[in-house]
């Protein structure tokens, strides 16, 4: 959920892409400000969009499982779940043109942060299971960009893992928020 830390950092992460649109400008923002973050990728995204897949590891970045599919947990068996995971984890393995020692296969975040304790106890024998305590909300359309940006900031501390969305539906919010977010920390 946060990383302890006494040093001034925060663990950036971004979730759903890899997007047309959304991911490269999260990768033109995060090169502005010479930062790092790790994107918890789709399977189906980075199969649909491979050269951005492969544009997050060349730019020095980190990469994680979110499924194939982007699965609820709770709605599926967990062999249902498994299965839809290591769908993922091929496929982000299959991408990478650039040396697989790059891909982290071991980090994993569940969608909407909804898994079964059995999914958890499968899970962790091979990942290492990433959530969040601060949550931008950049997917809420019902919230205006500076509202999102306040709370954002507000909720972030020494060792915070913010998650943002480089998705379609968080552009809005995203696109305000992140280099403010950047530009204040």
């Amino acid at each position: 959920w946060r990383i302890k830390t006494n040093k001034k950092e925060i663990f950036l992460t971004f979730d759903d892409g890899p997007i047309p649109g959304p991911t490269e400008f999260v990768l033109e923002t995060l090169k502005e400000f010479a930062a790092k973050a790790t994107f918890f990728s789709i399977g189906d995204n980075v199969a649909k969009h491979p050269k951005i897949f492969s544009q997050i590891i060349e730019d020095g970045h980190s990469v994680g499982n979110h499924t194939f599919n982007h699965l609820k947990g709770w709605n599926y068996t967990t062999e249902e779940y498994l299965t839809n995971v290591e769908a993922c984890a091929r496929q982000l393995k299959s991408t990478v043109i650039s040396p697989l020692s790059t891909v982290d296969r071991c980090l994993f975040r569940p969608p909407y942060g909804r898994i079964t304790l059995d999914q958890i106890k499968n899970l962790k024998t091979n990942y290492r299971i990433i959530m969040w305590d601060v949550l931008s909300q950049d997917y809420n359309k019902s919230i205006s960009e500076a509202k999102c940006l306040a709370g954002t900031i507000n909720a972030t501390r020494h060792g915070s893992i913010a998650v943002f969305h480089d998705s379609l539906k968080a552009k809005r919010n995203l696109q305000y928020v992140l280099p403010r977010y950047l530009e204040h920390f």
